[in-house]
């Protein structure tokens, strides 16, 4: 009778060890994508955000000032920009409600993030959120009632396509007051 002596492998060897390596990088490259993709998604979507609250802010500024809105003094074209230095927020000051509209319209166009750098906006201490934050406000008077629509745009620079230059997002907002 002949005994045969097994031979039992003992442990890993080194081509199982460099497999697991192999798997648990690739799972990690893919939850790292994961984090870098919620990240951009997170950014985008806080802009939007925050485009919506200004939208509604402006809104909530020509509900209190209905006379200048059927009036037409909330009409704001796209790059506009600030145009009024009168601050009716001082305690001296008498403004009257066509002053209020162009009040309400330079510090919204402000809080929008274009004009960040602009002396009046740097006067009033406003410092938007939006990147190339611009927005337009159009008023159409039927029948004694505003028919409002309001547009913010801004540049969404972390947009999945990265090979277009203009990666401008928009988001209007229409009511009637």
């Amino acid at each position: 009778m002949s005994i045969i002596k097994r031979k039992h492998q003992h442990g890993f060897t080194m081509i199982e060890v460099l497999i697991a390596a192999v798997v648990l990088g690739v799972g990690l490259l893919g939850l790292a994508g994961l984090q870098a993709q919620s990240l951009q998604f997170n950014f985008s979507s806080y802009q939007r955000s925050q485009a919506t609250i200004l939208a509604y802010d402006i809104i909530d500024r020509m509900r209190a000032n209905q006379s200048e809105v059927l009036a037409g003094n909330y009409n704001q074209a796209l790059t506009n920009g600030p145009t009024s230095n009168v601050n009716c927020q001082a305690t001296t000051a008498n403004c009257s409600s066509a002053d209020m509209a162009a009040f309400d319209l330079t510090q919204w166009e402000c809080s929008l993030g274009n004009w960040n750098n602009n002396a009046t906006c740097l006067g009033f201490g406003i410092e938007g959120p939006l990147a190339d934050g611009d927005g337009s406000v159009a008023v159409n008077v039927v029948a004694g009632r505003a028919q409002i629509t309001v547009t913010v745009t801004w540049l969404d620079d972390r947009t999945l396509d990265a090979t277009n230059p203009n990666r401008t997002e928009s988001l209007s907002v229409s009511t009637v007051l």
